[in-house]
């Protein structure tokens, strides 16, 4: 009889390509993540995987395990869920996967307020900038902003963040503040990469008589692949950027960052709850998701208009 452990296991390696960190996703020792899957192998009579110095092969037996496992343990979970919900509410442990940002400045705050009103359930966050595998790593819910690119992945809104244009006063006292969009060029600006590598465009809008749209290629100076370092970096003085009002809202109002231009307003961005999709939503994270929509945090309401308190 096959473990369902060594399958939940298999899955993550198979999924992360790496005994080392499938045990941190799992919290499992290297050796005891190793011997899992050399259980299964043994059980199956076949060899999964190919171990190299530098990275963990599926062998054709492997990949096709890997595109079963996921039906697998998706249905004993929704089994388990359903079973756990016959008792009285939200019980159990809940994993949660977000970003680094979003977890230290929104999660943090409103966390030991969710434990409070649910006294059964355990929490576990998992915070990384890169996309999960929901099934292969445990998660229940995580936490994305952003359009959802995967019309296969069952979300459920929780609410938007409004962005602003800010720089430091430090650097605007160096080089001036932009006065009109179209100065935005003459400025240093720090920004995310874009999908393709490219630079990302800046998309302005206001409304006086009618809404009025301006889209404004970047072209930063200074490129990072964390929302978190670009707040950092701008608040001490790299440049211009666009930062999350739950990031930047305390900082503007206690003068430390200014906010440009406030005239135009950029997009909010969509934040999300994504769910494994072959799996019914469990009561412990229907509750937690029914929490996010309704919670805010004094000074970084990251549903409204923080700076509009």
């Amino acid at each position: 009889m096959l473990d369902l452990n060594d399958l939940r296991v298999f899955a993550s390696v198979a999924s992360l390509r790496s005994f080392s960190k499938a045990g941190r996703a799992l919290g499992m020792p290297k050796s005891s993540v190793s011997r899992s899957v050399a259980r299964l192998e043994a059980e199956l009579a076949t060899r999964l995987v190919q171990r190299t110095t530098r990275e963990v092969r599926l062998t054709e037996s492997g990949v096709a395990l890997q595109e079963r496992c996921a039906d697998i343990l998706a249905r004993v979970g929704q089994t388990t869920d359903y079973l756990a919900s016959l008792g009285a509410g939200p019980r159990g442990l809940l994993k949660v996967s977000a970003g680094i940002g979003f977890g230290l400045n929104v999660l943090s705050d409103v966390l030991p307020q969710f434990l409070e009103r649910y006294a059964n359930v355990d929490v576990t966050v998992d915070l990384s900038s890169r996309s999960v595998d929901l099934v292969a790593e445990g998660i229940d819910v995580a936490i994305r902003m952003g359009p959802m690119p995967d019309s296969q992945i069952v979300a459920a809104r929780l609410g938007t963040i409004r962005r602003y244009l800010c720089a430091a006063p430090a650097y605007l006292k160096a080089r001036g503040s932009p006065r009109t969009l179209e100065e935005l060029k003459d400025h240093d600006t720090v920004e995310m990469p874009g999908v393709d590598g490219r630079s990302r465009s800046w998309t302005f809008s206001k409304t006086v008589d009618e809404t009025v749209h301006v889209k404004i290629d970047a072209q930063p100076r200074l490129t990072v692949n964390d929302p978190l370092m670009i707040h950092r970096l701008v608040l001490n003085g790299a440049g211009v950027g666009c930062l999350s009002g739950y990031l930047c809202a305390p900082e503007i109002k206690a003068g430390r960052l200014v906010r440009l231009l406030p005239e135009w307003t950029m997009p909010a961005v969509e934040v999300n709850a994504i769910f494994q999709s072959n799996r019914e939503v469990s009561p412990t994270v229907r509750a937690f998701v029914d929490f996010m929509r309704t919670v805010s945090v004094p000074g970084k309401s990251w549903q409204n208009d923080p700076l509009s308190a």
